[in-house]
């Protein structure tokens, strides 16, 4: 695995931390359709689309 490559519980703090912001109410960063109302898949979707802005700092 090289430096920048995410672990599976760095993937899964970043779409749980985005999740939790949308099912608060912040707005969805890509366009979706009224079918996806599930915060966890669309936190998931945005996350595979790379525009989610949370950055991973490893110490």
């Amino acid at each position: 695995m090289s430096e920048d490559a995410l672990d599976r519980f760095e993937v899964a703090r970043i779409i749980g931390a985005r999740a939790l912001q949308l099912s608060f109410g912040a707005p969805p960063l890509i366009e979706v359709g009224n079918d996806i109302v599930n915060p966890i898949m669309l936190a998931r979707m945005e996350f595979e689309k790379e525009v989610i802005p949370l950055k991973v700092v490893r110490e």
